[in-house]
């Protein structure tokens, strides 16, 4: 089963990082307007996740959440957690640092879509 999110070397460090800092972590992205359609990097339960949110996975260890509307968009892509120089969110933990995290995609091949229907019809 292909995961659904990753994220780069250079995310996993930053999220290391912000680990070490603010203690344990949680990414939301809602696909809003702006800085909503950015990854925001939160502390845990510092946002309330509804049953409107999707659980795509972990990175780091950190869990990765999607507006269940925007998923709707891309689930037939693996997310691709990256981070580059910049400011990004203002609510978003890593923008002190001088980064932000910036959100990449690849589509599944048809194998990996039919892994993902076959699991998700069992």
């Amino acid at each position: 089963m292909p995961e659904r999110v990753l994220a780069t070397d250079a995310a996993l460090e930053l999220i290391e990082k912000l680990k070490a800092k603010h203690g344990p972590l949680m990414f939301h992205q809602s696909g809003g307007c702006c800085d909503g359609s950015s990854p925001m990097c939160y502390p845990e339960g510092d946002l309330i996740i509804g049953d409107q949110d999707v659980l795509l996975g972990h990175i780091g260890g950190v869990p990765f959440y999607m507006l269940r509307n925007q998923y709707d968009y891309w689930k037939h892509t693996q997310l691709i957690i990256d981070v580059v120089d910049g400011r990004g969110g203002m609510f978003s933990l890593e923008g002190v640092e001088g980064k932000r995290f910036l959100t990449r995609s690849r589509a599944f091949t048809a194998e990996e879509n039919e892994k993902i229907q076959q699991a998700t019809e069992t």
